[in-house]
């Protein structure tokens, strides 16, 4: 057997017998991918749908340095925020550098621009196609906002997902800011890294394994949901689907 193969069956083999250290970090990644993309997700989702329904000047100016941050490297965000969070910088009061609040602060960082910009696209889309209706009724920017936001739900999630891998998949930043430190701020990509150089390649596969599945499991579950509300809504009556939830 080559050194591929040797890996895979090792890497299967931890995954399986449910490695108390392999388990341990996926969990810690999990959670801070998760935490930071709720937090970021709020933060640029309520942006990019105000900027989908809203007309100001100067938006032009604003699309483009959004758009712009969607290309961020990730160890720009690192490096910014360490310096932020530093002993003599000056957010280094709050103590969060090599912590968890600190790799969250930088995936945050990195997932509102996503989450922005992608919404902002689905809302003004809907807008085009049904705001001239509700503004004819009233609707003001807000009302809008939500109506159309609720409207796109479902394209919404899909954007909350693509955040989330954005958030999980991240190396660069978390390992800046967070330190790698074994048991407390490594995550699955900076052990990745970190167990590749060390040469411990079935660990590193392994974690690689965990961390799609994971990221697969919820867009499998995406597209379950979608479709049974799609079959929910053929169910109803024809008069009635504009109208079903």
């Amino acid at each position: 057997m080559n050194t591929f193969t040797d890996s895979a069956l090792t890497a299967f083999q931890l995954i399986t017998s449910m490695d108390p250290g392999l388990w341990t970090i996926a969990v810690r990644s999990l959670g801070v991918s998760a935490t930071a993309c709720l937090i970021g997700c709020m933060l640029g989702v309520a942006f990019g749908a105000y900027l989908g329904v809203s007309h100001f000047a100067g938006k032009t100016m604003v699309l483009t340095v959004l758009n712009t941050f969607l290309a961020l490297p990730s160890v720009v965000v690192g490096l910014v925020i360490y310096l932020l969070l530093s002993r003599t910088g000056p957010l280094g009061s709050l103590g969060w550098l090599f912590s968890f609040k600190a790799m969250v602060l930088a995936q945050v960082v990195l997932v509102v621009p996503v989450a922005a910009a992608l919404s902002r696209q689905v809302v003004e889309d809907a807008e085009s196609a049904h705001g001239e209706q509700w503004r004819s009724l009233g609707a003001g920017n807000l009302v809008r906002c939500l109506l159309l936001a609720w409207n796109e739900r479902f394209a919404l999630l899909t954007v909350i997902v693509a955040c989330f891998g954005r958030a999980i998949s991240e190396v660069g930043a978390v390992m800046i800011v967070g330190g790698n430190i074994d048991g407390f701020t490594r995550v699955m990509t900076t052990a990745i890294a970190l167990e590749t150089s060390k040469g411990d390649l079935p660990l590193a596969l392994a974690l690689g394994l965990v961390l799609l599945a994971i990221v697969g499991c919820l867009n499998v579950m995406l597209a379950l949901f979608r479709y049974g509300q799609d079959r929910h809504r053929q169910s109803q009556p024809t008069s009635l689907r504009g109208w079903v939830a």
